[in-house]
């Protein structure tokens, strides 16, 4: 069909406050929760859940700038046109590489622990089945999403009940086995110590960049994108929290012992191996609510930056039918399942969390210069309570989680990646230039 000057505008507005919400909770209550939980409690023993609440702090100030921003910037691509409205072409193209970097990385990583925590409960199957698993689950995920848009979502809200179903039985049955000894501090870790935990436990509280980037797809965004935002973290924050504490209260420190599955333990502790199969099945659908997610938002990304001359024209084609970014959406899938049957989950979750907090970084500097410039694209923008102390606390935080957390191998691993963004934003405008002098 005919393309216009402005692709966005052959989308569907179909995402209200309930679709974006169950996007992000779905898109933050993926793998992590699962796995996290072990982690936390090796690491700072009774003291566990101060890595979450510390990890909620520091998310909490990140999505009032997301919130801000997302409420003045309604282009699709979301934390790359916020940079980019913000800062100019070059920084949001380093931001849309570290969206796409996160998101295409997380989404590989998931689709792996999938395809083996569904494997676990058939040992005996060939080796040939994981690969043909992971291939079916993304085939799956882009022919919903290929349909529509409002399609995507509705899979996303039934996808929200079915996750929380197991999670909410494991909380309200597990509190009445808590044994109040097991939650009892030994001692108060040092910060240093929390802050190093958090830096990893933050993995199941990432995810908004990737949940806001079909911004072009939301009604109302400058009130849509803040309260879809709050709830879900919010909603997500307060799961996460009790989960941890049921799970400690449970099994105490030997829950660090299973590093795979801690919460389907848990749950054995409780009411045996039945308990312990319903976990899985339960971590199995939230990662696939994850993945829904995923593949509903990230190739918007991919439309955001064809839209804007960083791809081919072909990846902003929007169906004449779905009125979908169906080129971006296969591009996508193809992607992502290249991904995971690649790698592992530990190498992708390290690096989608580096991705993720330097985007953080990005999207907070963002939100304070257009609140300077009161910049507004669709409505009254919402206000950030504490103003321009928002980005600032946020920006801190984050340098101070990302000095107690990532080594320096990890450090010069995304050195190396944003200098090979550098090289190809450097080759794309060396093609354009040569184009132009061509056409003089």
């Amino acid at each position: 069909m005919h393309q216009t000057n402005n692709p966005d505008a052959l989308l569907s507005r179909e995402l209200g406050t309930r679709q974006l919400a169950a996007t992000i909770f779905n898109y933050t209550v993926g793998s992590g929760i699962f796995v996290l939980p072990a982690f936390a409690v090796l690491q700072l023993g009774q003291a566990a859940p101060l890595a979450y609440v510390t990890c909620a702090i520091i998310i909490g100030l990140v999505v009032m700038c997301f919130a801000e921003a997302g409420s003045r910037v309604s282009a699709t691509g979301g934390p790359y046109a916020y940079v980019e409205t913000a800062l100019g072409p070059f920084v949001g193209f380093v931001a849309g590489c570290l969206v796409l970097a996160t998101g295409t990385s997380a989404a590989g990583a998931v689709a792996s622990v999938v395809a083996r925590s569904i494997l676990s409960l058939a040992p005996n199957a060939p080796v040939w089945v994981t690969p043909a698993f992971i291939l079916l689950l993304v085939s799956m995920l882009v022919a919903i999403n290929y349909r529509g848009v409002k399609t995507g979502a509705r899979v996303i809200e039934a996808i929200t009940v079915a996750k929380l179903l197991p999670l909410l039985a494991f909380v309200g049955i597990g509190v009445f086995f808590i044994e109040p000894s097991n939650l009892a501090w030994e001692a108060v870790p040092d910060m240093s110590a929390v802050l190093g935990t958090a830096g990893i436990v933050i993995f199941a509280f990432s995810g908004i960049e990737g949940s806001l980037i079909p911004s072009g797809e939301v009604k109302n965004p400058a009130k849509t994108v803040p309260r879809a935002a709050f709830l879900a973290l919010g909603a997500a924050t307060l799961l996460y929290l009790a989960i941890q504490f049921v799970a400690l209260g449970v099994l105490g420190t030997d829950l660090a012992n299973d590093r795979t599955t801690p919460l389907a333990s848990a749950a054995a502790a409780i009411a045996g191996p039945t308990a312990r199969t319903i976990l899985v099945v339960g971590a199995v659908i939230s990662m696939f609510g994850y993945l829904s997610a995923n593949v509903l938002s990230e190739p918007r990304g991919l439309f955001a930056f064809s839209r804007d001359g960083f791809l081919p024209k072909v990846f902003s084609s929007v169906h004449p039918s779905f009125h979908t970014p169906h080129v971006a959406i296969l591009t996508y899938g193809v992607l992502v399942a290249a991904i995971a049957l690649s790698g592992t989950y530990e190498t992708l979750a390290v690096f989608a969390n580096l991705s993720a907090l330097m985007l953080y970084f990005l999207c907070a500097i963002a939100a304070y210069v257009l609140r300077k410039r009161d910049v507004r694209t669709d409505g009254e923008p919402f206000l950030a309570p504490g103003g321009a102390l928002v980005p600032v606390a946020a920006c801190l935080s984050l340098a101070w989680l990302f000095y107690e957390t990532v080594t320096w191998k990890q450090f010069l691993w995304l050195v190396g990646v944003l200098a090979l963004i550098v090289v190809l934003y450097a080759a794309r405008a060396l093609r354009r230039r040569r184009s132009v002098l061509g056409t003089a």
